[in-house]
């Protein structure tokens, strides 16, 4: 199977994922939750009918909470978020609701965090950091661990390949979850950082085994039929990167489908990102090689 002939193809659809992602970014941001702009969210599930918004809201409207957004979730459930309150405005809230009657009679509080904006700035810091420092250690690796493959790319080019590719997955995710926080309200918490950090590892360890059988396949071969060398690589690992793609997908939509509300987002943006990761190794950081041969001659 030529793909690298193909590669022609492979850029032009990643370029339009890629340009959709960013558009998404440039008219909606990312929908950044309380992890890192501050503030309380309270999940809640009603043992008999669940009350109206408005009814809701008429419930608490003596209490200081400023702007309330409310989600309903599944049949009985409701979330809250609005600013950061302190423990007796949080059992004060969880009387209305129940009509002043015993709370634990009438609903059932599943979740409650509560963070300061300084404390939501400094994560949000953290998170760039976190993805920053991982994606200069990748290419620092790559490039050490091919060091000695200096003909026909320089082994630093290895590194530049694989961080494009991880660029390309983690930007086409990000931009799919700001498409859903535009629609749907999906808000961008730590979760969702750790997916992305899971994305990277995972991403880059398909790339490498791609790279390491175009290393040992030099050793082999002339380097004037690059091309040739780089096809016959990425067929020698296609199977294995399907195969194991396929049976990490198996568990991630089971957690997506069944897993509930807290892990739903986290497991769409492993499906995403971890499908993106088996294409890019195969249909863009390898190609990239090439492309980096043809530009230099």
């Amino acid at each position: 199977m030529e793909i690298i002939k193909y590669r022609k193809i492979f850029y032009i659809f990643s370029g339009l994922l890629v340009a959709a992602s960013v558009l998404a970014l440039v008219l909606w941001q990312l929908n950044f939750g309380i992890d890192f702009t501050g503030g309380t969210i309270m999940e809640i599930n009603f043992l008999a009918e669940r009350p109206s918004n408005d009814q809701i809201r008429e419930k608490i409207k003596d209490v200081d909470l400023g702007s309330v957004v409310l989600q309903p979730t599944q049949d009985k459930g409701l979330i809250l978020r609005f600013k950061n309150i302190d423990e007796t405005v949080h059992q004060d809230i969880l009387k209305k609701l129940a009509s002043e009657q015993t709370p634990d009679k009438v609903l059932e509080e599943t979740r409650f965090d509560s963070i300061g904006p300084a404390i939501g700035q400094e994560l949000k810091v953290k998170a760039y950091w976190a993805i920053g420092l991982s994606l200069i250690a990748i290419l620092i690796y790559i490039a050490w661990a091919f060091r000695k493959v200096s003909r026909p790319v320089a082994s630093w080019k290895y590194g530049l390949a694989a961080i494009l590719a991880l660029f390309h997955d983690l930007l086409i995710t990000i931009g799919v979850f700001s498409i859903l926080g535009h629609f749907l309200n999906v808000e961008i918490d730590l979760a969702f950082i750790a997916a992305l950090l899971t994305i990277l590892g995972y991403s880059i360890n398909d790339t490498i085994v791609v790279f390491d059988r175009i290393r040992e396949n030099l050793k082999y071969s002339s380097w004037d039929d690059f091309e040739q060398t780089l096809d016959t690589s990425v067929n020698q690992t296609m199977a294995r990167s399907i195969n194991t793609t396929l049976t990490t997908l198996m568990p991630l939509f089971a957690l997506y489908f069944i897993g509930g509300a807290t892990l739903h987002w986290f497991a769409l943006a492993l499906i995403i990102g971890i499908t993106l990761g088996a294409y890019s190794s195969i249909f863009q950081a390898t190609p990239f090689l090439l492309w980096w041969i043809k530009k230099k001659k």
